[in-house]
Formats: C-alpha cells, structure tokens, sequence
C-alpha cells in the first residue's frame, strides 16, 4: 500500500522543493494544501483554509512562510486550526515534519515559544548536531526573523550559536532551518525582496554571493536532505511504520 504525505503550503510562494522529490524517491505519494492563495497573501488573517483530516496519511510537512505564527489575528484564525491539526496528527502516529513557520507552528502547538530572532540568519550556516545520523552536520540554509523554544518534553537536536535548530517529539520533528532549498526557491523568495526593508537589505546581504552560494551548495544539501528524511522516517515517525 503506498505511503502518502501531505505538504501544507503556509504561504503560496513557499513549495515543498526538493523535499517533494526526496519523499518520492522513498515512495511516497505526494499531496498538496494551499492555506493562503498568491491573491490573498496582502491579507493571510483573512482566508479560512479547509484542512484535511491528519490521519489520512503517513507523514505531514508543514511548510515555510514569511509571516510570524505569533501574531494574534493569524493565531485565532488558520495558524490556531493547523496547531490542533498538528497535535492530533501526532496523538494518532502521523508523522510530522516542520519547515521553519512550520516548525515554529509545531513548537507552538505543543507548548513550545516563538519569539523575534535576537540575530535573524539568512544564509548558508553551519550546523552542530550530535546526532548526525538525524541532522546531519551543515551548512544549511536559513532564512528567519523568528526562533522557537522547543516544547516540554522535547528533545534538542541541533543549533547555531543564535538559534536552536531542531527538536523531536513523539512522531514529530521540527526544523528552523530550509532543507528544501535550491537555486529555482532561492529566486523565487528573491523576487519578492524589493526596497531598503526587505530582509535582504535590512541584513545586507549580497545577493549575487548568495546565489553563487547556493549554486555551489545545493547539490550537497539534497544529499543531505536525503540522510535527514531517511533519519525521520526510521527514528521519528517509525510507529507510522511498525504495522
């Protein structure tokens, strides 16, 4: 019986990338939610997404976004929804796989903290981990303003100096940090970085370096991404698979 994923798009502009291919490649067949639409993301408070139910498949990646899931109005509203979705998700064995927002989502949703990054990172950045059978070592990409707290009773498992990277719990596994990144979604964020307040300019950072960055890099990180979906499948979300 073949293994089905639901990659929930938190912001239109924020697609599973190479994840996608990752989780095909063990299996999976891959299905989509898109919470915001491109036409309502000036007004993300506004949209009522329809959810499916969690237990209809195997692993849920709740993905990137470039809002905060702190912020009140989104809270109340489908960041709150896909909060309860996430723990039900885990109480009945599904697994779950955070995305930066989403990982921010999943530590919120189980009593973890989202706050303002003290040192927002954009860039490629390495990663210290002891469990590099799990989180391999970097560099990996990151693009943040915000940082988690991981939950009560979560296990820490990698970090910068500025930030904690990922933690477990249960069948869940949330990341700060974009696994799924290339070249095509590097661009794609890009374009919308436009005027002396979009991250790039506020962090200074140089955009052609970036790009050159990631070119030289990518190929590695999907490597990478490789070992760490392997790892989550077999350590985290293995109950999904023990039947």
């Amino acid at each position: 019986m073949a293994r089905t994923v639901l990659f929930i798009y938190n912001d239109p502009n924020a697609p599973e990338a190479v994840l996608g291919d990752v989780f095909t490649e063990q299996g999976f067949d891959v299905d989509t939610v898109n919470v915001v639409p491109l036409e309502r993301a000036d007004d993300p408070a506004s949209v009522t997404p329809v959810f499916p139910d969690p237990t209809r498949y195997d692993v849920i990646v709740p993905l990137g976004s470039r809002w905060s899931v702190y912020g009140e109005q989104l809270r109340a509203g489908w960041v709150g929804t896909e909060e309860a979705l996430v723990r039900g998700a885990i109480e009945a064995g599904v697994g779950v796989l955070g995305v930066c927002f989403g990982g921010q989502l999943v530590a919120q949703a189980l009593g973890g903290s989202v706050r303002k990054a003290t040192t927002p990172e954009l860039g490629w950045y390495e990663i210290s981990t002891d469990t590099t059978e799990l989180i391999p070592e970097g560099p990996w990409f990151e693009w943040h303003s915000d940082q988690f707290t991981p939950p009560p009773g979560a296990t820490e498992l990698a970090s910068t100096p500025h930030a904690v990277q990922a933690f477990s719990y249960r069948t869940a596994l949330g990341l700060q940090f974009h696994p799924e990144l290339n070249l095509p979604l590097l661009d794609l964020w890009l374009a919308d970085e436009v005027g002396d307040s979009s991250d790039t300019a506020r962090l200074n950072i140089d955009v052609d370096a970036l790009r050159a960055r990631t070119v030289a890099e990518q190929d590695a990180a999907a490597a990478r991404l490789r070992r760490l979906v392997g790892g989550f499948l077999d350590r985290v979300a293995r109950p999904v698979y023990q039947s």
